[in-house]
């Protein structure tokens, strides 16, 4: 394997040459084809791409759930992929998930209190620990534990079942947590309310996010670094002004222009001529660059040689033969 750039030594986390495939009745798909990110401690990655890019995909290929079909992860100096069971159970209480349907990742039948103290009753903390703990997260959330321990998740609504959620993935103090997209289905002021909590709890406690979201404006307002992913892989990396304000690959250009057109303000970029509109699969992607039958600066090059990432600035990767000028 080749040595990957945009990693940097010493990062909390470490995904290198991520390979992902599953089995389907037409073969076989490669959700994630060669993917290589890190995050630092502190620090919130933004995971962004199309629904069907592979971002979900990528967080649970991370948690070892399952274990990808290739590649690295390292977390913590543990290297998760080769990592027996009873230290992947050991090192999930530092690495934790919140899921995009709060409602179906809490068991309806469970009380609150003992949803969010049951990582720590799998960790065998004493009983009055996990009391005290559970009580410090629902507070922490925004959640009064007298009355809100002894009810069921059908009694909160959405946004308050995303923050009993939250504080299950707290309460076992993370060093990170793998967000996969976390606010997508809640009103657009919970949302805001949501990921002021997160932001909260990042600053206070030195978190690290994994942020997936298909919402550049929610991606844009939590990270602090970006990934953009197309057909599996990452297209674009870098820190998130400079990914945002000055992109550089054109699926990134599209993202953005969609964007704008929904504001108003401006039209998508064009694309190939002749294309149709439809979305390449990942189960048989194009040759060379993907985004290629999408793109209308595609040339002969993209159709045979698969682009690289490459830097065009300080921290700021692109996987584009003819990338956008500045």
């Amino acid at each position: 394997m080749t040595t990957v750039e945009h990693l940097r030594p010493g990062a909390l986390l470490s995904a290198e040459h991520l390979v992902q495939r599953f089995k389907v009745l037409d073969g076989v798909l490669e959700a994630v084809s060669d993917v290589s990110f890190d995050v630092e401690e502190g620090e919130t990655l933004g995971l962004v791409g199309e629904s069907g890019c592979g971002k979900s995909s990528t967080g649970r290929a991370v948690l070892q759930l399952p274990r990808p079909t290739s590649g690295t992860v390292r977390f913590a100096g543990h290297d998760l992929t080769r990592a027996a069971d009873a230290e992947l159970r050991d090192v999930r209480a530092r690495l934790q998930t919140i899921f995009q349907d709060p409602t179906s990742a809490l068991n309806p039948r469970r009380r609150v209190r003992d949803i969010v103290g049951e990582g720590l009753v799998i960790r065998g903390v004493d009983r009055a620990e996990i009391g005290r703990r559970v009580d410090e997260a629902l507070d922490r959330v925004g959640l009064d534990p007298a009355t809100a321990g002894d009810r069921r998740p059908h009694e909160f609504s959405g946004g308050q079942c995303q923050r009993i959620a939250i504080a299950r993935a707290m309460v076992l103090r993370p060093h990170l947590i793998i967000c996969d997209e976390p606010v997508a289905s809640l009103d657009v002021s919970v949302q805001g309310q949501v990921l002021n909590l997160l932001e909260s709890m990042r600053a206070d406690d030195g978190l690290s996010l994994v942020f997936i979201s298909h919402d550049l404006h929610v991606v844009r307002a939590i990270s602090d670094r970006v990934a953009v992913m197309y057909l599996g892989k990452i297209v674009e990396i870098g820190e998130v002004g400079s990914v945002l304000r000055r992109p550089r690959h054109h699926y990134t250009r599209t993202l953005l222009d969609a964007l704008h057109e929904v504001d108003g303000s401006r039209s998508t970029v064009p694309t190939a001529e002749g294309h149709t509109g439809e979305v390449p699969s990942a189960l048989r992607p194009p040759s060379g660059c993907r985004f290629r039958t999408r793109c209308a600066y595609a040339e002969a090059k993209c159709a045979t040689e698969e682009p690289p990432l490459r830097r065009l600035g300080e921290d700021h990767f692109v996987a584009c033969h003819f990338p956008e000028t500045e």
